[in-house]
């Protein structure tokens, strides 16, 4: 699949929008970043309705009841990750600044993960794509796919892990291995591609292309965050088991 120019202008365009603004939300103040979560999780709602509206009109109801396992439950727990801080230790400068990055620290670990792991995949699939990797999602490829793993595993991995090391955030001073990082990484992008999948299978369902729209060249909500909804609840149970 050859890489379209245009396309990847608009993707790119956007997503820096993007990035930016869920930036400020993340890193603002605790109030920002739970109001992000919030528009995310209703927007995510609103198009979960309309996608079930359109596969089971007359019980849309009654299977939205799924949206609290697939849609509510890894928002709680992404917010829930944000107070792991408080289990670390702070060398003593800048408290104020060191609480409201580090509020953040481990949801932007999810999220960098999956916007590394999608990139990675477009760009790699696009240049030297070849084997389809399911039926469900056309465009993706087997290259892409595990071109777009590695490449996020080894990113994330080594950026945290140099993080860590330089001890440069604010005096803040996280104990965690540097293997977690490259073990968080790796179920982003597994579990990352398995909820593209399983979201994908919803549209194709509901017969519709994207969720929503309020993304040009990224579609909807569900769009752009179906990949954290599977990814967030095995990076909280890893982080449970391992971690804290």
């Amino acid at each position: 699949m050859a890489l379209n120019k245009e396309v990847f202008k608009t993707r790119a365009l956007t997503a820096l929008v993007f990035v930016v603004v869920m930036l400020v939300g993340l890193l603002w103040n605790e109030w920002s970043f739970l109001l992000l979560l919030l528009i995310i999780h209703f927007g995510s709602w609103f198009e979960f309705f309309k996608l079930l509206k359109k596969i089971s009109p007359e019980n849309y109801l009654f299977y939205s009841l799924l949206g609290l396992l697939y849609i509510t439950l890894p928002f709680v727990l992404m917010y829930k990750m944000s107070f792991f801080w408080k289990g670390f230790e702070f060398d003593g400068y800048w408290p104020t600044v060191n609480r409201k990055i580090f509020i953040s620290f481990f949801p932007c670990l999810i999220l960098f993960s999956i916007w590394i792991n999608d990139t990675m995949q477009y760009v790699v699939g696009s240049l030297i794509g070849k084997t389809p990797f399911s039926k469900i999602s056309p465009k993706k490829t087997w290259e892409g796919t595990i071109g777009g793993a590695m490449l996020c595993i080894i990113i994330i991995g080594l950026t945290y892990t140099l993080i860590y090391k330089a001890k440069t955030l604010a005096g803040f001073n996280a104990p965690i291995p540097s293997v977690h990082y490259f073990a968080i990484a790796a179920i982003c992008a597994i579990f990352g591609t398995l909820g593209d999948l399983l979201e994908s299978k919803i549209k194709r369902t509901a017969g519709v292309k994207d969720s929503g729209s309020f993304m040009p060249g990224h579609g909807g909500f569900l769009d752009r965050f179906d990949s954290i909804l599977i990814a967030t609840p095995v990076v909280w149970l890893y982080f449970q088991i391992f971690v804290v």
